[in-house]
C-alpha cells in the first residue's frame, strides 16, 4: 500500500506535535516528506531525526545555521524561509499538506499547495478567514481537496458525508465557553494572561487558546465555515455548550439535526483528515454514555464577548475586512500576552483597527498582503497610544 507522503507545516505547535502521534502509530500508511517549524530549532531536529524527512524548513531564516549544524549527519535538505516553505509543498511526492502554521503566515503555502493539486488539510484557520474567496476558488480551479482539521468543522464535514448540501438549513458550531464563561464583564477586566490559557477542555497553543477565552476563535470558525460549507453567515449558529462532547451540528430542510460526539481530542480530527475517506483504529478513550449525565447549551453573551458579533459584520461586509479582523486580533493578542493591553482591550483594538483601516470590496492576492500589514500597522499605533 502507499503511504500518504505528509509535509506537516507547524510541525513544533500543538497541532503539529499531536499530528506526527497519528504518523507514528500509522507508519503502515503515512510517511513524513517535509517537516517545517517557525524558529524552535531543537525540537525540530530531534523530530527530524525520529522521522527521518526528506526535507526540513525553518520558516526564521536566523535559525538556519543551527539547525543546518544540528543535522549535519543527516542525508536530508534543510531549507530556510518563506519562499522554501511555498516550495517544499508543490514537491512532486507529498500527497498532503497539514498547515498548521500559526496565523496570517499559512495562507502563501496554502496557495502554493492547491496551486499543485495537494490535498491540504487545514488546521490554520486564518487562512480561510483572511483569503477564503481566493483560497476556496484556487482549490476549484485546481481540484485539491481542502479537509477541515479543526474539530468543529471536522464534525460537520463528517455529518455531510452522503448528504444533500442542498437541504442544509444552518450549521451549529460548539464552543466551550473558554475559561470566562461564567465571568462578569467587571472581572473580565482584570483577568491575567495565565488565567486566560487555562482553557477547561482543550489542550491548544497561546494563540488559540487566547481566542477561544475572548469568543474570537468561534467567530474565526464562523467565517472558516461560511467558506468551506458555502454558506452565508446568517446559516452559520454558535451556541455555548461546556461539555466539548459534540463538536458541531448540521440542521437540515426536514428539522433533522446530525450533531458529530466525542472526546475532546484533536488526534481524531486529525487522523480523519490525513486518512480521509478511511478511519484509522485508535485507542483513544471512548465516550461512556451512562456517564453524560447533563449536556448543556445556551447562547454566546456578545456583550462580554463582542469579537463575535465583529466576526460577523466582517463575514458579512466581505472584502478585506475579515483580513483586516485577522491582523488587529493577532496584533491584540500579542499585546495582551505581553501585558500591554487588558482583555477587554482588545476588543477595542479590533473594533478601531477595522474602522481606520482602508477597505476593499473585491481584493486580490496583493491587496491581502497590503491589507495585512497595514492592519498590523494600524493596530500597533493603537496598541501604542493605550499605554
Amino acid at each position: 500500500m502507499h503511504k500518504r507522503q505528509i509535509a506537516l507545516l507547524g510541525s513544533t505547535g500543538s497541532i503539529g506535535t499531536q499530528a506526527l502521534d497519528v504518523v507514528r502509530d500509522n507508519t503502515d500508511r503515512f510517511e513524513i516528506y517535509a517537516l517545517v517549524a517557525r524558529q524552535n530549532v531543537d525540537l525540530l531536529a530531534q523530530q527530524a531525526r525520529e522521522f527521518r524527512p526528506e526535507v526540513v524548513v525553518i520558516a526564521d531564516e536566523q535559525y538556519y545555521a543551527p539547525l543546518k549544524e544540528a543535522l549535519a549527519d543527516l542525508p536530508m535538505k534543510v531549507w530556510a524561509g518563506a519562499d522554501a516553505i511555498a516550495d517544499v509543498v508543490q514537491i512532486a511526492p507529498v500527497d498532503v499538506v497539514l498547515t498548521a502554521m500559526v496565523g496570517y503566515a499559512g495562507l502563501r503555502p496554502t496557495l502554493a499547495a492547491l496551486e499543485a493539486g495537494k490535498a491540504v488539510a487545514l488546521a490554520n484557520k486564518e487562512t480561510l478567514v483572511v483569503a477564503g474567496e481566493l483560497v476556496t476558488a484556487t482549490a476549484r480551479r485546481t481540484g485539491a481537496p481542502i479537509l477541515p482539521v479543526d474539530s468543529e468543522h471536522s464534525a460537520i464535514f463528517q455529518c455531510l458525508v452522503g448528504q444533500d448540501a442542498s437541504a442544509v438549513e444552518k450549521v451549529i458550531l460548539t464552543a466551550s465557553g473558554g475559561p470566562f464563561r461564567t465571568t462578569t464583564r467587571e472581572a473580565l477586566a482584570d483577568v491575567t494572561p495565565a488565567e486566560a490559557l487555562r482553557h477547561p477542555n482543550w489542550s491548544m497553543g497561546a494563540k488559540v487558546t487566547i481566542d477561544s477565552a475572548s469568543m474570537m476563535n468561534k467567530g474565526f470558525e464562523m467565517i472558516e465555515a461560511r467558506w468551506l460549507f458555502g454558506l452565508p453567515p446568517e446559516q452559520i449558529e454558535v451556541v455555548v455548550h461546556p461539555q466539548s462532547i459534540i463538536h458541531s451540528m448540521v440542521q437540515f430542510a426536514d428539522g433533522a439535526v446530525m450533531a458529530q460526539l466525542g472526546t475532546p481530542d484533536m488526534h481524531l480530527p486529525i487522523a480523519y483528515a490525513l486518512a480521509y475517506p478511511h478511519r484509522l483504529r485508535s485507542a483513544a478513550p471512548r465516550l461512556d454514555f451512562a456517564q453524560l449525565s447533563t449536556l448543556t447549551f445556551e447562547a454566546p453573551d456578545r456583550e462580554r464577548f463582542r469579537n463575535l458579533d465583529y466576526a460577523y459584520e466582517a463575514a458579512r461586509r466581505g472584502g478585506n475586512m475579515p483580513c483586516i479582523l485577522n491582523a488587529a486580533d493577532e496584533v491584540a493578542v500579542a499585546a495582551f500576552l505581553s501585558g500591554k493591553i487588558g482583555f477587554l482591550a482588545m476588543s477595542d483594538l479590533i473594533a478601531e483597527t477595522m474602522v481606520r483601516t482602508t477597505f476593499i470590496a473585491t481584493p486580490t492576492y496583493d491587496d491581502y498582503v497590503q491589507t495585512d500589514a497595514e492592519a498590523r500597522r494600524v493596530a500597533t499605533e493603537i496598541t501604542g497610544s493605550q499605554k
